[in-house]
């Protein structure tokens, strides 16, 4: 309102007039939006609350009442994932906040993921920059998304997926134009700005994208990977993961604690059998010792579980990757002595599926397994239907490569009996939308699913909330080292502490936790 003049009478009568003027323009506009009822309501609210701090429990209660939100600006930028390689981050920015969030990368990746674009330019960062793919995120993707409500993820998705990108093969959208990472980036953004808008944690939105009460939530079973091989390590071990599931603990703090403690036994029996060297971490913080086959994996976790006091409460894990010694021109294509040069590897070592289907079986004879990833080639689907109809009751045969969270796959191996689970990986597929539309139908058919990082992450914790929301069950995200695959175990310690007794761990029903 205008201060009241010095001057002539004249003038302060003009003044007062003014200020008359102004108190009923305020007055109207306090009753047009019922500015007063709204106030008169927050200020109950923080009482009702008995908030320490009114003002600040005031300020939220005005912003989830507020107008909807709407995207203002979207903008993408290079950063680097925990290999050193580039890799697309993405801020969005809402009428309410910012929100960002960084796609992760894999080392080994299934031929059916959708396109991870890269620059190319082999003299800059080996040809793995995402300086194309940021592009489009602010100059293609970012002018159509403003103005639209984040609130609002399947729109935003097809909007990018559909109509901006709009490229297709046999398994539906690959994202070939725009880039998967580009698309993923903003995604997961919105994703995170839709829960922003809707006043409630993440892992609460996304439970309501995928239609899943949030009357009873489900901490996932961590399936620790401690033991590497394959791809990523430079052992003779053709496995490629060794896990670890405390699926005996009564919370999720609880199964940290036995997992740290078997982690750490591990390294003191490796450090002891195979040397100090033999202790180094690869990408995904596991050990990577000189050994030549699985089983003597396993005797090394059966001995670390035991050492620790946790025999019957942890299971064993192992994702084989076998697309990786897979070769298609062989009576014998699976090679489990791949890594050796030329023909100096042992011929004993060339199975058909059968006869590594007979190995996996007699590993489960020997040893707690209760989840076996991605045993054959991602085109074998005979081998692993025989596999899942032989020993799929008892053990989980969990699809990575041959689903590559794709929708399409999916429903292929759930008409086939291939497998009975699925590896989620929201990468794979590009969008949070075709996510959770697979997790849906593994869940109705009766399968298990198992949220996953990549061998590349970022300290972007969105898998954590995802497994939540989605009620995985369980979720593999490393070993419990390194800062990028602690950041997602931390921050479920931080969901299981926010949901209280409505946190339920989800133990032996990690398989498909009861809804």
């Amino acid at each position: 309102a205008p201060r009241l003049g010095t001057g002539s009478p004249d003038a302060r009568v003009a003044d007062e007039r003014a200020m008359a003027v102004s108190e009923a323009q305020v007055q109207q506009y306090l009753d047009k939006h019922k500015i007063q009822s709204v106030v008169e309501d927050a200020i109950n609210d923080a009482v009702k609350a008995q908030a320490d701090d009114p003002a600040t429990h005031m300020a939220r209660y005005l912003e989830r009442v507020g107008g909807k939100a709407k995207i203002t600006k979207v903008h993408a930028r290079q950063i680097f994932d925990s290999r050193g390689n580039p890799t697309v981050e993405c801020e969005v920015t809402t009428t309410k906040s910012t929100y960002r969030a960084a796609v992760p990368s894999g080392a080994s990746t299934g031929v059916y993921e959708a396109l991870e674009l890269r620059d190319g330019v082999k003299g800059e960062y080996h040809g793995k920059g995402v300086a194309q793919a940021v592009a489009n995120v602010n100059d293609t993707i970012a002018p159509a998304l403003i103005g639209m409500d984040p609130l609002s993820q399947r729109e935003v998705d097809e909007m990018m997926v559909q109509k901006l990108d709009g490229t297709k093969n046999e398994w539906g959208w690959c994202k070939k134009k725009l880039g998967a990472n580009a698309i993923l980036a903003v995604s997961m953004a919105v994703c995170k700005a839709g829960a922003g808008a809707a006043g409630v944690p993440l892992y609460e939105h996304i439970a309501s994208l995928a239609g899943i009460s949030t009357a009873r939530m489900y901490l996932p079973v961590p399936a620790f990977n401690v033991i590497n091989g394959g791809s990523h390590a430079g052992n003779k071990l053709a496995f490629q993961e060794f896990m670890i599931l405390p699926i005996g603990a009564a919370t999720f703090t609880e199964a940290m604690r036995m997992g740290s403690e078997v982690y750490h036994h591990l390294k003191s029996v490796i450090k002891s059998k195979y040397g100090q060297d033999a202790t180094n971490v690869g990408d995904e913080g596991g050990f990577a010792p000189s050994i030549g086959d699985a089983a003597e994996g396993l005797e090394l976790l059966n001995t670390a579980i035991e050492a620790a006091g946790y025999t019957g409460k942890i299971k064993i894990g192992m994702d084989v990757a076998a697309s990786e010694f897979y070769t298609k021109d062989s009576a014998t294509p699976y090679d489990l002595d791949f890594k050796v040069d030329g023909n100096a590897g042992d011929a004993s070592k060339k199975l058909t599926g059968a006869a590594l289907a007979e190995l996996y079986d007699s590993y489960c004879s020997a040893h707690p397994i209760v989840s076996i990833e991605d045993p054959f080639d991602q085109d074998d689907w005979e081998a692993y239907a025989a596999m899942t109809a032989k020993m799929g009751e008892a053990v989980q045969i969990v699809g990575d490569d041959l689903l590559v969270t794709n929708p399409k796959r999916v429903q292929k191996a759930i008409d086939e009996k291939a497998c009975n689970a699925l590896l989620l990986k929201v990468n794979q597929i590009g969008s949070v939308t075709e996510s959770i539309e697979a997790v849906n139908m593994a869940k109705k058919a009766g399968w298990g699913v198992m949220a996953s990082h990549r061998s590349g992450e970022t300290e972007d914790s969105f898998i954590a909330d995802l497994a939540v929301g989605l009620a995985t069950g369980e979720i593999k995200t490393g070993a419990p080292c390194r800062s990028e695959r602690l950041a997602k175990y931390n921050q479920l310690l931080r969901i299981e502490e926010e949901l209280g007794a409505k946190g339920v761990y989800a133990g032996a029903d990690f398989r498909l936790p009861k809804l």
